[in-house]
C-alpha cells in the first residue's frame, strides 16, 4: 500500500516523520524487543534526525533497544564530510542512549568493497538469527530520499544494482558519479514492514511525479522499484515537491 501525505514545508515533513519514527519504535519494541531501521543519508533527513534527539522523542524512543543499519554509503571513511553515517552519528546517534553495539554501520571505507557488502549482510543476518544466503529479514522501519534524478538508497538510473534479485547488500560503481556506493538492495527495502520516503524541495517534483504517476520504467527512474511486499509505503512531501 502507498500513501502521499502532503505538508507546507520541510519542517512539516520533519516533524511528521519524527512522530511516526517514535510511534513505530515503541510499537516494535512492544511487538517484538527490539526497532530495526534503515537510516538514510543526504542532507534531507537531518532535520529529523535532529528532531529525534531532542525532547519528546529522545525521551519516548527506548533507543537501548533499537538496531540501526543505513540504507547506502559512500567509500569514504566514517568521519569524512560525505559519510552517511557521519551525519546521523553526529547529529543524532551521539546525542541519544543508543548502545554502541545497536550501530551497525557500513564499512565502505575499505579497499575491498565487494567483500565489505558482504560482510554488511552478513552483520544484518547476524543481528536477525538468519543466514546470509536466505531470504532477506523484514526492517521495521526504511527510510529513504529521493534525487532529482529518480534515484533512491544508492539505487541510481542504469545501475547493474536495480536488476539484483538475490543479494541484500551490493557494491557498485555508479558512472553519473564516477564513484563507488555500497547500498542496500530492493530484496530487502521491499521485505520491511513500513518504509517512509522524505522528499522536499522543487527540485524533486518532476522525480517524484515520474515515480507516482509515470510509465514503469525503474532503469530510469530507481525509486518506482520500491514497492513492499506486504508493507506499508508513505511518502512525505512537501508543498515544493
Amino acid at each position: 500500500m502507498s500513501v502521499v501525505r502532503r505538508f507546507a514545508d520541510a519542517e512539516g515533513v520533519s516533524r511528521a516523520a519524527a512522530e511516526e519514527f517514535a510511534e513505530l519504535a515503541v510499537e516494535a519494541v512492544a511487538r517484538s524487543g527490539r526497532f530495526t531501521v534503515a537510516l538514510s543519508g543526504g542532507s534531507t533527513p537531518q532535520r529529523l534526525y535532529e528532531r529525534l534527539a531532542e525532547p519528546p522523542h529522545r525521551e519516548r524512543v527506548p533507543w537501548d533497544r533499537v538496531e540501526v543499519f543505513w540504507g547506502d554509503e559512500r567509500a569514504v571513511a566514517p568521519d569524512h564530510p560525505d559519510s552517511n553515517a557521519r551525519l546521523a552519528v553526529a547529529v543524532l546517534l551521539s546525542r541519544v542512549p543508543i548502545p554502541p553495539e545497536g550501530i551497525h554501520r557500513i564499512h565502505a571505507e575499505r579497499a575491498d568493497r565487494e567483500a565489505a557488502a558482504r560482510e554488511y549482510q552478513e552483520e544484518i543476518a547476524r543481528v536477525f538469527g538468519l543466514p546470509a544466503d536466505g531470504p532477506a529479514p523484514a526492517l521495521d522501519l526504511v527510510l529513504l530520499g529521493l534525487g532529482a534524478d529518480g534515484h533512491t538508497a544508492s539505487l541510481f538510473p542504469g545501475s547493474a544494482a536495480l536488476a539484483e534479485s538475490r543479494r541484500w547488500v551490493v557494491s557498485h560503481f555508479v558512472p553519473a558519479l564516477g564513484a563507488e556506493r555500497i547500498t542496500l538492495t530492493p530484496p530487502i527495502l521491499n521485505r520491511a514492514r513500513e518504509v517512509r520516503v522524505l522528499v522536499t524541495g522543487a527540485d524533486k517534483a518532476g522525480a517524484l511525479r515520474a515515480v507516482l504517476h509515470g510509465p514503469r520504467a525503474p532503469e530510469r527512474c530507481p525509486a518506482q522499484l520500491i514497492q513492499p511486499e506486504s508493507g506499508r509505503l508513505v511518502w512525505l512531501v512537501d508543498r515544493g515537491a
